[in-house]
């Protein structure tokens, strides 16, 4: 089992494109960790408006009355791609990882396969 700062250590290092990752409580908008990101990219502000996004989504699907769980939501840039993966794990509700991946280098397949395993490994 890993711990946030191993997790997050892992994902920015070991997954190809990698620029930045963060672990975030969804019901705050708060960065529980963050590694990577630059001062053009400030990832406590990416992770506040991601939280937006997945309660835009749980609330969509309720009023849709969607029964489905949210595994992961892509949002794809002109250079980039924002991956956002709802922890399912042990004490991982109410968290998502976000990971922000440089489109060019980057296998989004490989990025969300390797992702799932580090949520795997998560203890938080």
């Amino acid at each position: 089992m890993a711990n946030t700062e191993t997790a997050l250590k892992e994902a920015l290092t070991s997954i190809e494109g990698a620029t930045g990752v963060a672990l975030v409580d969804y019901t705050s908008g708060m960065a529980l960790g963050t590694m990577g990101g630059s001062k053009s990219f400030d990832l406590n502000v990416a992770a506040a408006g991601n939280t937006d996004v997945i309660r835009a989504k749980m609330r969509t699907m309720e009023m849709l009355g969607l029964k489905g769980d949210i595994e992961d939501i892509l949002i794809t840039l002109t250079d980039q791609y924002h991956l956002v993966r709802l922890l399912k794990s042990r004490g991982g509700n109410g968290l998502f990882l976000y990971l922000v991946l440089d489109a060019s280098r980057a296998n989004l397949a490989m990025a969300r396969h390797q992702l799932r395993k580090i949520e795997e490994e998560l203890e938080v």
